[in-house]
């Protein structure tokens, strides 16, 4: 199986150690990369300075309250160009709000997770992540089900 890379866009330390350390005890092969602001993801997703030799994720953990740039102009940025709009976008955020929510699918977010308070239902948020579209769904053929 081919390894996925897996951008989380996170502006909370202890919420970036803690889906880092789900996704460590998962059978597939994963690379992280981590920025820490709106602005910063959609620099690593269009190769702007400093990310000029980023490689593009398979899918996106993207935050909804983020500095310089929300998680919903993000993701609008990113539906709506043709060189990215492909990549799954799972937004993963402690915002249980309906307009977030609404705001979230009107502008083609692939899906929407509510982060849980609790440390490990956290844990088994991120464990649902990663089976689901890591072992089930199909990333441009990288996933196949063993």
């Amino acid at each position: 199986m081919k390894e996925v890379h897996i951008l989380l866009v996170e502006d909370n330390e202890g919420d970036i150690v803690l889906t880092l350390e789900a996704f460590e005890e998962s059978k597939i092969l994963n690379k992280f990369s981590v920025v820490r602001n709106g602005k910063d993801a959609l620099d690593f997703l269009f190769k702007q300075a400093p990310y000029e030799d980023a490689k593009e994720p398979d899918i996106i953990l993207l935050d909804i309250n983020l500095p310089l740039k929300s998680g919903i102009e993000v993701l609008q940025e990113v539906k709506n160009d043709d060189r990215v709009r492909h990549i799954p976008v799972i937004m993963l955020t402690t915002s249980s709000s309906e307009k977030d929510i609404s705001l979230s699918y009107k502008h083609h977010a692939n899906c929407y997770i509510t982060k849980p308070v609790e440390v490990f239902k956290f844990l088994e948020a991120v464990n649902a992540i990663e089976h689901f579209w890591l072992q089930i769904v199909s990333l441009d053929g990288k996933n196949k089900r063993e």
